[in-house]
């Protein structure tokens, strides 16, 4: 009766190994899961940046991408292998790693960075909406917004920004708290959805001016400096900012891979990232490069090339193009808000309290902060510099990472016992020191010194990119030499 009471505590439906019949994740499916960590905001912005950043050198920005999508293939592969296997979500699978009480603690550093990034990038997901609210009261009555409701602000909101936000958080927790094979089909449909309207607003610029959108797009492709050796350190610049872009993603994949078929669909599914690099590179250079032609034409002579889809579409100054690419912005923004941060935390504050929560109630909890940080975000968070301990909180992900790696594959060879994982114990395998296996936390915590000292001193900032990488292979070597004994 006592050994049955101690199981509870640590089993939980979410966390145990996936039904074989629900493996049924193939390459498209993961293909589609990369293409929404790919067509963000942000990522958009990120590339046509890059090309920006050198000069639209296409040879430096587009060989840095690929060096940098395949670091992120190689270590999602590791990563994803032992869930995809085993059929266990990260959370989980870190207590072979670091004990029931160190996946316990670690996991919910994960959850605090998944749920502080939900609230940022929930508030941002609620101005598109906001955007739209004011765009239906100007086609109503365009004097509607100047009524004193709408002047009165409080904590930097009007009634519009307030309802917004709230709508915004009450339909993702409705549709993310459905469970896995729901969050599936929405990861397919925006991804699909995404790419059917870059192309469109693709063919949309090219016909503004097929001559002069083609030759712009076609003057970037310079090669003459193809064999330049000054352009080694860009690339590799390049290949950091495109690893550190993904790495949130890498340490919890395994929270998805754990669906997947077999492993040959997990490594081409992992492979499809190049594929959306490529692809999303294409149409989103092409469309900032066509625009830029377009406004210079009307506006003569822009300052700057706007790499930002709100500040394209803004001067367009086309009513339909934008309703539409605010609702294409939705789309994308919270489906990226559910596979990188909703659905990592979801599992690992299960694993908090496994005995005590499931997927609707950490849903709520998600849900209440990300309210509570979206409403702080643009008065008092985004101004106290919080990003930088959030950064440093991330910077446990490369260690925890490194030291998975090396008890699966080095310490484990490759096994993993599923019956002593869900069994709290001094008899299973996984029990450790009460709970915390001493010698991997000292690992990680060594490979966090040194990673977060990337963000910290000023003499290491220019190794930030590669914070990840650093401190994986830094807590992997100390906690191989420490484990072989």
């Amino acid at each position: 009766m006592k050994q049955n009471k101690i199981n509870e505590k640590v089993i939980n439906w979410e966390l145990v190994a996936v039904n074989p019949s629900s493996k049924n994740w193939d390459w498209k499916d993961l293909f589609c899961f990369w293409g929404v960590n790919v067509q963000s905001i942000i990522g958009f912005s990120l590339i046509t940046s890059l090309y920006t950043i050198y000069s639209l050198n296409i040879f430096v920005v587009f060989f840095g991408t690929l060096l940098g999508s395949f670091l992120v293939y190689f270590f999602s592969n590791l990563i994803g292998k032992p869930s995809q296997k085993y059929g266990l979500p990260f959370s989980t699978l870190l207590r072979s790693s670091l004990g029931y009480s160190g996946a316990k603690f670690f996991g919910f550093i994960r959850s605090l960075v998944g749920i502080f990034m939900f609230g940022i990038q929930t508030y941002f997901l609620s101005k598109a909406i906001s955007y739209l609210i004011r765009i239906l009261f100007f086609k109503i009555d365009a004097s509607i917004l100047d009524k004193d409701i709408f002047l009165t602000f409080l904590l930097g909101l009007n009634i519009i920004d307030w309802s917004s936000l709230i709508i915004c958080i009450v339909m993702q927790i409705y549709f993310f708290s459905k469970g896995m094979l729901y969050n599936k089909k929405i990861i397919n449909f925006s991804a699909i959805a995404i790419y059917l309207g870059l192309l469109f607003f693709f063919i949309i610029i090219l016909l503004s001016d097929v001559r002069l959108t083609s030759a712009a797009f076609l003057e970037i492709i310079n090669l003459n400096n193809f064999m330049n050796y000054k352009n080694i350190i860009p690339i590799v610049t390049v290949a950091g900012t495109i690893f550190a872009y993904f790495s949130i993603i890498i340490i919890s994949l395994g929270d998805f891979t754990r669906y997947m078929k077999n492993e040959r669909e997990l490594k081409y599914g992992n492979l499809s990232l190049l594929i959306n690099l490529i692809v999303f590179s294409v149409f989103a250079v092409f469309i900032v490069t066509g625009s830029d032609v377009f406004l210079n034409q009307k506006f003569e002579d822009m300052e700057r090339i706007f790499t930002n889809p709100t500040d394209i579409i803004g001067k367009f100054d086309n009513l339909q193009i934008t309703v539409i690419v605010l609702i294409f912005i939705i789309i994308a923004s919270a489906s990226t808000n559910l596979v990188a941060n909703f659905i990592p935390s979801q599992y690992s504050l299960i694993n908090f309290k496994p005995n005590k929560f499931n997927l609707k109630t950490v849903s709520y909890i998600i849900g209440f902060f990300g309210l509570v940080i979206g409403i702080l975000w643009p008065t008092f968070l985004s101004q106290i510099g919080i990003l930088s301990f959030i950064d440093t909180f991330s910077s446990f992900f490369g260690p925890i990472s490194g030291v998975m790696i090396i008890n699966y594959y080095m310490i484990n060879q490759s096994t993993v016992n599923v019956k002593d994982i869900h069994l709290l114990s001094s008899k299973s395998s996984f029990y450790f020191s009460k709970g915390w296996h001493l010698k991997a936390i000292y690992s990680v915590i060594i490979g966090f010194i040194f990673s977060s000292s990337t963000i910290w001193n000023l003499n290491l900032m220019f190794l930030q990119a590669y914070a990840w990488i650093i401190g994986a292979f830094i807590s992997g070597f100390v906690y191989y030499l420490m484990g072989k004994k």
